[in-house]
């Protein structure tokens, strides 16, 4: 029987999802309950992934401040005057334990123009306007030019962008690997929910030990 589920070894990308400090610094309004405790995950994994010359996609949210591209969730809260991940501001910015320079800062007017920022070697910044890292954004067709077949992805808040995200990619027919320790707010049913559709659920070591035998294979 094909398999058509199971990661392919030399076909990988890594996806990050919503890993910006908004949502996983203390102090911000909007921090993400357990979204700290992920973050030396989500760098390991980036790290090695660099150190392999994989492809690397962080998936962003960027609110502009009359709300007009806002998903309706949030519209509100920004038209109120709430400022979340605002083009511009320091809360718009990756992380700085996923960036390859800290002093590198986003490209807003790049980016909410449809366009991939490269910030290295294999590895890009992409805008998404809604939770799904695929909904009106150029990443399927940027992954697919790479050849690539199999996502592996973290980021942050569970319930929000990565599970769309993972059910999105299910639908382009992206094989698929959830780092289970490397994503906030992700709970055993909905992980099991993941499970269901043939999404692999691994832990950081276990994923980190896996990429290191494949490289050793090739």
């Amino acid at each position: 029987m094909q398999d058509y589920l199971s990661p392919e070894r030399d076909r990988l990308a890594l996806v990050t999802i919503d890993a910006q400090r908004d949502f996983i610094l203390p102090g911000s309004p909007v921090a993400v309950a357990g979204a700290v405790a992920t973050v030396p995950y989500m760098q390991r994994l980036t790290q090695a992934f660099r150190q392999a010359q994989m492809p690397i996609v962080h998936m962003v949210r960027l609110y502009r401040c009359n709300g007009s591209n806002v998903d309706l969730c949030h519209r509100a809260q920004i038209e109120s005057g709430q400022r979340i991940v605002m083009p511009g501001t320091m809360g718009c910015e990756i992380i700085d334990e996923l960036k390859r320079d800290p002093a590198q800062r986003i490209e807003p007017e790049l980016l909410l123009d449809g366009k991939l920022q490269e910030v290295g070697e294999r590895e890009w910044i992409c805008y998404k306007p809604r939770l799904s890292a695929f909904f009106q954004t150029p990443v399927e067709e940027h992954l697919k030019a790479l050849g690539v077949s199999t996502l592996v992805i973290c980021g942050t808040d569970f319930s929000t962008s990565p599970r769309s995200s993972v059910y999105a990619a299910a639908n382009r027919d992206f094989r698929m690997v959830l780092a289970t320790d490397a994503i906030s707010g992700a709970t055993d049913a909905g992980l099991n929910e993941l499970a269901q559709i043939g999404v692999y659920l691994m832990a950081t070591d276990r994923l980190l030990d896996w990429l290191s035998r494949n490289r050793q294979a090739a």
